[in-house]
Parts: C-alpha cells; structure tokens; sequence
C-alpha cells in the first residue's frame, strides 16, 4: 500500500514525459492507485469521477476568465502595453522576464487575481518574443516565480490562504504559530525560489530560442489579430478599464472569482466594448484558452480525491516513518520527498497542506524539530511539486498564455524547467530552514 503513491506519481510523469495528453495520464494514474489500492476499475473511475467536483468552482471561473480575457485582448488595449515594452525594453531580455516575475508576483498579493492576467497579457506578447528570440522556458519560469513564491513568502492576497493553512493544521495539533511566525520560516525555502529563478533567466536559458512550431498543438487564436501597430485610446478601452476593475472588485468582495469574471463580461456587453453578437465567438475562444485547464483541475481533483480515500497517502507517510529513525537530517530530507510526491500528483499546495500536517506534526515532535522547523517543514512539504507539476496551476496558468498560437509545449517547456529550477532548491532550502531553525 505504501508504494501506491510512488508508483502512481511516476505513471503520471513518465506518460507527460511521454507527450500523452495530461488528462489521460491522471486518468491512467488514478487508475493505478485505485487498482494497487484493492479497488475494481469500475470503483477507481467512480471515485476519480464522484471527486471532479471538488474543482468544479475553479475549472468554471478559468473558462470564464478566458472569456473575459480574449474579450479585453480584441479591444486592443494591450496593444499599449506592447508598445511601451518595444519602445522600452527592446533588447533587454532580462529585464522583460523580470518586469514578468514582478507582475506575476503582484496577482498573488496585491492584486490577487492570480492567473486571470496571464491570457490577458501574454498573448499579444508573442509576437514580441519571437522577434527578440526570448526563450519561452525562461518567461514560464518567471511566470511560474510569481505565481508562487509571493504565496510562500507572504502571508498576503492567496498568501494568507496558505499560511493560514498551515497555522490551523499546526494549531490543531498543539502548536501555537501566528501567519507572520510561518512566513519567517517559509522566508529561507522562498529564497531557494529566487535562486531558481536568477538560474533560469540569468543562466539556463539566457541564450537566444525560436519557438518550435505546432509543438503545443490545441486550439489557437490569432496572434496577429492581437497585436495593433497602433494605439490610440477611446471610449471602448474607458470601459474596459472599468470592466476590469469591476471584476476585481467584485473578486475581492466576493472572494469568487466566477463573479469576478461576469462582471467583468457584464460591464463589456452593457456598454457594448464589445458586440453582442460576438458573444458567442468569444465564449468558443475564452474554452479554447482556458478550457483544457479547467478539465485538468477537474481530474486532478479526482485523482487527489483516489489517492485520499483509499488510504495511499496515510500509507506512504507512516511506511517512511518506520524506517527513516531518529536522525533529523534524514527525516526531513524524507519528508520534503513525499511532501514533492503528493504535490505532484494532486498538483496543489494549498489541497496538499491539510493532508500532510496531521501526519507529519507526530513525527516531527517525536523527533525534535522545534516549532519553526516544523512550520517550514510542512509548507515546503506542500509547496513542492506545485510548480513543475502537470496538473498545477502554477504550470497550466503560463502555459495556457505561452502557448496561444499553438508553439509551447505544456511538458517539456513549462513543466521540466519549472520543476528543475524550482523543485530542487526548495528541497536544499527547505532542509535547510528545518536544520537550522
């Protein structure tokens, strides 16, 4: 039982690796767990199918907010940002995907819209990187940086979610933290983020790259329709100004990003930034964009749904306690291990989290770790794998972005570089925050 959650895991890996379609490869590796787990075929895809709705919120309000996103980029209103980039930034790489990280940075905080703004932005951006020969792998990666280690670091905007998480868990288990007290534990795993990311803009990929065509395939919209030689401000960008800023309050509000989005869209009809009869139009390329995003958070919320009722996660956590001993240095190293395979699979910090703190609070105690150690345990634990996952906004976000003319492959050029300049210095940092706090 204990092995159910390794092998699952490397099915989904090595089938993404493979290039097959990330919904088959969850589908295959729920079924893996399930069967290994005792269950028939029938049961392991009645379960996978009963847990769908535990994302159903977020894989609408994505659709949504890719409708509201193709609707804002035919306004042309990005069209001033593109300008001002070339105008700028011509030439300077690194400080484009920097500029990147910064903004990607500010939808988790201070504007917590999280991945809502990448459609938006990124599309008409393309163009921009081809000509400069920006490697897509490095803008994945400073967008994956800024969909992350804000929330890491920050008990702020979807900061004060996770950090709140982990003081409840902790709380429940007889450990007394405030938000601020984890962020100062989590302060040493974020740095290890901020390394990767200087890694891979400065380093790994600092080197000129031409996108491979088709090799994203999907469903694409037309990139040159997205990019207007000139800007000249009217009416309708007034009101899409307005239109976002009404989603974003309404979001903030409500704290719904379904709502966000209609207003949004709402505000664009009424005022007619856009026509009615375009409606339809819009909402076929909004699915086309963010459509596949949603299905994948539907599965994977039906994976972690096979892998938490059948008992697979407990089983891999207890069998790693009975042989990792009394040695400090080694259990952590463990459990940031099984932390980055549970993420992985379920490909959400904030979903793992509440898995992994009943379980790993005993095990640390019992092994002395103090309260801060502990603390950075578990929400490095929970923040492994989510960048670098197939199934993780973190990774579908800029993907959905990078890849809207079809030339981003979601694996290889999202997924393995995230993962590479992430992933590994979260384990080093994390273990070291845990040895030294």
């Amino acid at each position: 039982m204990e092995w159910v959650v390794v092998v699952s895991v490397l099915v989904l890996i090595i089938l993404s690796l493979l290039r097959l379609n990330v919904v088959l490869a969850l589908i295959a590796a729920g079924i893996v767990a399930g069967v290994m787990s005792g269950l028939s075929f029938v049961d392991t895809v009645d379960l996978l199918v009963s847990g769908m709705g535990g994302q159903a919120n977020t894989a609408l309000s994505y659709i949504l907010l890719g409708a509201f996103a193709i609707a804002i980029s035919y306004t042309g209103i990005t069209s001033f940002l593109v300008n001002f980039v070339i105008d700028k930034l011509s030439g300077k790489r690194a400080t484009i995907l920097l500029l990147l990280a910064g903004i990607a940075s500010l939808s988790q905080n201070a504007i917590p819209v999280h991945i809502a703004f990448i459609p938006i932005l990124i599309p008409p951006l393309l163009k921009l990187f081809n000509k400069m020969r920006i490697d897509r792998r490095a803008v994945a990666a400073a967008l994956t940086f800024g969909l992350k280690a804000p929330y890491v670091m920050l008990p702020l905007g979807f900061g004060a979610i996770f950090h709140g998480i982990i003081v409840d868990g902790l709380a429940e288990n007889g450990i007394e933290l405030t938000a601020w007290d984890t962020a100062f534990a989590m302060l040493i795993p974020g740095l290890g983020m901020v390394v990767g990311l200087f890694v891979a803009i400065f380093i790994t990929y600092r080197k000129g790259r031409d996108p491979v065509k088709g090799s994203g395939g999907g469903t694409t919209v037309d990139i040159e329709a997205l990019n207007q030689e000139d800007f000249a401000f009217n009416k309708k960008h007034f009101f899409t100004i307005i239109a976002i800023i009404a989603a974003l309050v309404v979001q903030i509000i409500t704290q719904n990003l379904i709502l966000g989005a209609l207003a949004g869209l709402l505000v664009m009809f009424v005022f007619l930034v856009v026509p009615y009869r375009n409606l339809d139009k819009i909402m076929t390329e909004g699915i086309g964009l963010m459509g596949m995003i949603a299905f994948i958070m539907l599965v994977a919320s039906g994976y972690g749904t096979v892998l938490s009722e059948t008992g697979a996660v407990d089983a891999l956590v207890k069998a790693s306690a009975g042989f990792i001993g009394d040695n400090q240095a080694v259990i952590a190293f463990i459990l940031l291990l099984v932390g980055l395979l549970v993420t992985m699979g379920i490909g959400s910090s904030f979903g793992t989290i509440p898995i992994l703190v009943a379980l790993y609070v005993p095990i640390c105690l019992a092994a002395g770790f103090s309260p801060l150690a502990i603390a950075a345990l578990i929400g490095t634990a929970g923040a492994l794998g989510d960048a670098g996952s197939p199934a993780s906004d973190s990774t579908l976000g800029p993907t959905s972005g990078l890849n809207a003319d079809g030339n981003h492959n979601h694996i290889w050029d999202t997924v393995v570089p995230t993962f590479l300049h992430y992933n590994i210095p979260l384990i080093i940092f994390g273990w070291v925050a845990a040895m030294i706090l």
